[in-house]
């Protein structure tokens, strides 16, 4: 994402109400720029943010390369640098190896594969693998291919959608306020170039504090209340133990059925 006024510099932490934070970085010199400056461009660089509408996704199914090529295009304002990649083959394949996506039909992935593919893609910024499987084993277990007759996952991605919208303006109005409390740190410092670095610094570690702490909010709510007090970890742990025990069962039928 670009700025007319390539004199600002902010990093932005934004939680969805998906539960994830992803980083707009916004570079440029910050010596002599005005409060007022700073905080218009953090104003417009959020409303910036582009959200995938729940219209905006095609009723027909895809192949891979129309759903990263659909992503790319719909998400590209969230990318930090031009070159980075949103969503490969390789990712798609992994997803549904790790079982957070369920497998294509025929190839082709439907409308929910898609509302699926946006949460990972907001959620990995943040959760490692096995915590977004936590997440997505009831989700789609519930959910996915018209599971449940009360809600579907398409209207669950569009309260989600409404609620992220929602959060814009006290995000906003969130980042106005730390950015004024860094800007009133440090009082004692004299030396303007010094100033400016700490006020910075003082910002990021603000946003940092809050990215850690919602993060840790958010492990705690998987460990607890979706896997019953157990940890993510002793989870992956015991998916790799079956894993190793289903490939050595494997071998050893093989090794058997070569002996006879």
């Amino acid at each position: 994402m670009y700025l007319e006024n390539p004199s600002i510099y902010v990093i932005i932490f934004a939680l969805t109400s998906s539960n994830q934070y992803y980083i707009i970085a916004l570079r440029g010199d910050m010596m002599d720029v005005k409060k007022e400056e700073i905080i218009k461009g953090l104003i417009d660089s959020l409303k910036d943010i582009k959200y995938i509408m729940p219209d905006d996704i095609p009723d027909i199914d895809l192949y891979m390369d129309q759903v990263t090529t659909f992503m790319d295009s719909h998400l590209k304002s969230s990318k930090r640098y031009s070159e980075d990649k949103l969503l490969t083959k390789t990712m798609i394949n992994n997803y549904t190896k790790n079982e957070l996506l369920p497998p294509p039909n025929k190839k082709k992935y439907n409308k929910e594969h898609m509302f699926l593919l946006i949460f990972i893609y907001y959620f990995k910024n943040i959760l490692s693998i096995s915590d977004i499987q936590s997440i997505f084993n009831p989700l789609t277990q519930r959910y996915y291919g018209g599971k449940s007759k009360k809600i579907s996952l398409k209207e669950i991605y569009e309260e989600i959608y409404r609620l992220e919208i929602e959060q814009t303006d006290a995000l906003t109005k969130d980042m106005i306020r730390k950015m004024t409390k860094a800007k009133e740190a440090f009082p004692e410092v004299t030396n303007e170039e010094d100033r400016d670095f700490l006020t910075t610094f003082a910002f990021i570690s603000m946003l940092c504090f809050d990215v850690y702490m919602r993060k840790h909010m958010i492990e705690k709510m998987i460990d607890q209340a979706l896997m019953g007090g157990k940890t993510a970890s002793a989870q992956a742990t015991n998916k790799v133990e079956n894993g190793k025990n289903l490939e050595k069962s494997q071998m050893d039928k093989a090794k058997n059925k070569a002996e006879k």
